[in-house]
């Protein structure tokens, strides 16, 4: 089973798509959480896109496709996968095309003035990447993560400017694919402000579908 979870940034597509991957047993694939892996390891790509990123633009989409090409071919990927956050441009998914047939794609809808909230009150641990919000999910001693007790940090691109800006770069080159989808029967759009639960829940009844 192939999976494409879309959304705009802070839509939730990460949190969705861990527990798609527990209940499923595939592996979760966040383009994004590749990118950050090279940038942290100062590898060739890393240091390419790490302006890039921090601007809050899009990879290269050569670069992108070639980061997933060498992802899905590894040994965990056999049985399927999900992919978070590609594909995110028409190139993009025309080149997906070349590598795989998706299964669906399930795209979550979400007020974009919910989504800033969400993303700059995002605050992530460093030391084991566990994730909390300054409202909806605070850690329970204020700053320090409930693991480890390091100092928790916001991203660069969870800054309101880069935020705002990746809404319209998303808004301008992504939106399009959901039409693109759309038309070949194998899009399902999922209410974004149902909580986390119902979210996932709606998730789960698309997926049936198809495995059905």
């Amino acid at each position: 089973m192939k999976l494409v979870i879309f959304g705009p940034p802070s839509a939730g597509k990460g949190t969705q798509a861990q527990r798609l991957s527990q209940k499923y047993g595939i592996p979760q694939i966040a383009t994004g959480d590749l990118l950050r892996e090279h940038v942290a390891k100062k590898t060739p790509i890393g240091l390419k896109v790490k302006e890039i990123l921090d601007a809050g633009k899009l990879g290269p989409d050569d670069l992108i496709v070639q980061i997933i090409k060498d992802r899905v071919s590894q040994p965990d990927c056999a049985n399927g996968y999900l992919l978070d956050g590609f594909p995110r441009t028409m190139n993009q998914a025309k080149e997906l095309e070349k590598i795989t047939d998706i299964d669906l794609v399930l795209n979550i809808g979400v007020d974009t003035e919910l989504l800033v909230e969400r993303a700059v009150g995002r605050r992530i641990c460093p030391k084991d990447a566990s994730v909390y919000h300054i409202l909806n999910n605070p850690p329970n001693a204020p700053g320090k993560c409930d693991k480890c007790g390091t100092q928790l940090i916001q991203r660069d691109d969870d800054k309101e400017e880069t935020v705002r800006k990746r809404l319209k770069v998303y808004q301008d080159q992504t939106a399009p694919l959901v039409e693109y989808y759309r038309k070949k029967g194998k899009l399902m759009d999922i209410d974004g402000s149902l909580g986390i639960d119902g979210v996932f829940e709606q998730m789960i009844r698309a997926i049936s579908r198809i495995k059905a």
